[in-house]
């Protein structure tokens, strides 16, 4: 269920939580903000002490606004969850693709979070935030040569998929120390969730197939260039049901034992992540304890009749850390009303800041930051500028009369939305700021006309 904290605020994945700011009450829709969101004498929305509108007249709009409380509070729930049920080492990653950039890989290492990242920019983004090589774990289904040798150079944790990055790793490693990897397995475990988002089923391009288990450990246990330390899975993201992960902690158990079979002894088990997070009124994803408990339970008694001693257990949160902390304002423009059938009210973003709508028909929710007591009393469709018929944010839109100027508020974007940004038609992709006790700092830059040019090259016959 989704758990309340003593003002009554729910929250997706919460254990406990600050009492959220109460100068004005905030309604229910309203209560997916970020923690530290109220509403103001002006009647504005606040976030980490900062007027929203005063953000975006400061920063520009589209605007991603990161609460730091809020993203911190997700940190310490994960970190202080495991140390309370698990009796063995633990170590909580962050899942980088949800949004990797510097102020927020600093925040999770910070907070004693190792970094996840899926590719050589993620990579040389988390070394650079001053993350410790030793707690980041490189993931990818098709790591490139130059990638792999920069994480070996790097000393990283490899998380091998497939036999031709095995080959390819004890070819790069002989002449240098054992590389440490884990072995990502697929587990053969579905769960409901988009299709796109589902990693865990056998029909999936991640990791090797569990029919191949004993010739994967028969090969890793023979390179002398292999240090494998542990097995990974994860069987996908936005997941609301409990049992698929205490399966999937049950069956990598049995994947220790196994290994042990093959002279290989394996003290590390990720179970991946894919907690799943409130967007809507009607979501109902577990709270972070009822999703960390059962899966140290399952482990530790598994460990205890395979008598086995307990490995260190990682877990790879990313949209559960990420998602809530985070909203983005936008200007409301023009607007068109189609008689008996809708009316569309146009942002200056879209599809291009936030495509997932587009990609995944995700839901989400919204609120006018300028008209924050207003009566809702419109159902509009929230469109994007984009020259996309699909270019779509939110259907069906309750929202207070709106006029252009007023200040848009879409909640719950921290995860894939800046990762998955695009320049689709040369739209320059937002600022990002980080707010905190009525502070704000840019965290990114808003990309100029002249940045959107900076790769091009023009050909001399082609110069007028």
């Amino acid at each position: 269920m989704v758990s309340t904290h003593p003002t009554g605020v729910k929250h997706a994945g919460s254990q406990y939580l600050p009492q959220r700011s109460s100068t004005n009450a905030i309604s229910p829709n309203q209560e997916l903000l970020p923690l530290t969101a109220k509403v103001n004498s002006s009647d504005s929305l606040e976030i980490g002490g900062c007027d929203v509108t005063t953000l975006v007249q400061q920063f520009g709009s589209p605007l991603y606004i990161l609460d730091e409380e809020t993203l911190r509070t997700a940190c310490q729930q994960y970190r202080d969850t495991f140390k309370q049920y698990y009796q063995g080492e633990s170590q909580v990653l962050y899942a980088s693709k949800a949004w990797n950039c510097l102020a927020v890989c600093a925040i999770a290492n910070s907070e004693g979070l190792g970094i996840d990242v899926a590719s050589g920019g993620e990579l040389y983004t988390a070394i650079t935030a001053g993350v410790s090589p030793d707690k980041i774990y490189y993931h990818g289904n098709n790591k490139s040569r130059a990638e792999l040798l920069y994480a070996i150079d790097a000393g990283v944790n490899i998380v091998a998929d497939n036999w031709y990055e095995l080959q390819t790793l004890v070819e790069l490693a002989q002449q240098q120390q054992p590389v440490r990897i884990l072995l990502r397995l697929t587990p053969g475990i579905d769960c409901h969730t988009h299709d796109y988002i589902r990693t865990g089923h056998l029909d999936s391009k991640f990791g090797f197939d569990p029919g191949d288990l004993d010739e994967v450990f028969t090969y890793v246990s023979q390179q002398a260039a292999l240090n494998c330390v542990g097995v990974h899975a994860h069987i996908g993201s936005q997941i609301f049901e409990r049992q698929p992960h205490r399966d999937l902690a049950a069956l990598m158990v049995q994947w220790l034992t196994k290994a042990a079979s093959y002279g290989l002894t394996l003290t590390e088990l990720d179970v991946g992540g894919g907690l799943g997070i409130t967007y809507t009124e009607s979501d109902d994803p577990p709270s972070i304890e009822e999703w960390v408990k059962p899966i140290c339970e399952v482990i530790q008694e598994a460990c205890t009749v395979e008598n086995l001693p307990l490995p260190k257990l990682l877990c790879e949160p990313g949209r559960s850390l990420i998602a809530t902390a985070c909203v983005t304002a936008y200007t409301i423009g023009s607007s068109k009303t189609i008689p008996n059938i809708r009316t569309y009210v146009a942002i200056d973003g879209g599809m291009s800041d936030n495509p997932r709508p587009i990609t995944y028909q995700s839901v989400y929710r919204a609120v006018v930051a300028n008209k924050m007591s207003a009566p809702l009393t419109e159902k509009v469709t929230i469109a994007g500028k984009h020259c996309e018929s699909g270019d779509v944010l939110i259907k069906d839109a309750l929202l207070p009369k709106t006029q252009p100027g007023d200040i848009l508020v879409v909640m719950g974007t921290g995860a894939y939305n800046y990762s998955m940004a695009s320049n689709y038609n040369r739209l320059p992709r937002p600022a990002a700021v980080l707010v905190v006790n009525g502070e704000a700092n840019l965290i990114l830059q808003r990309e100029t006309y002249q940045d959107l040019i900076r790769q091009d090259r023009l050909p001399e016959r082609l110069k007028s």
